[in-house]
């Protein structure tokens, strides 16, 4: 089972996939991070579910140049990720 991550604010065009790619990676979790089109970024993780605390803490706080209004967290149980590795897509 995967955990998706819905970010807002002014999150697009400040390195904030970037900043949540390296981060997941030092974490050993695989996914990926993308931009939808409302604005907001996408990020679905699996891995060791005591890195996800970690994960969304960053996710809050965002890289320096990003302003994070809100953040939605659920399972998603219909992606499987194969991957191992953190992509951005």
């Amino acid at each position: 089972m995967s955990t998706r991550f819905l970010v807002s604010g002014m999150v697009q065009g400040v390195g904030f996939r970037w900043f949540v790619a390296r981060h997941a990676r030092a974490l050993g979790l695989a996914g990926y991070a993308r931009n939808l089109p409302d604005g907001r970024v996408e990020v679905v993780v699996s891995g060791p579910d005591d890195a996800l605390p970690a994960l969304e803490r960053l996710l809050r706080s965002g890289p320096a140049n990003a302003q994070v209004d809100g953040l939605e967290r659920s399972a998603d149980p219909e992606t499987i990720l194969r991957a191992n590795s953190f992509d951005i897509i």
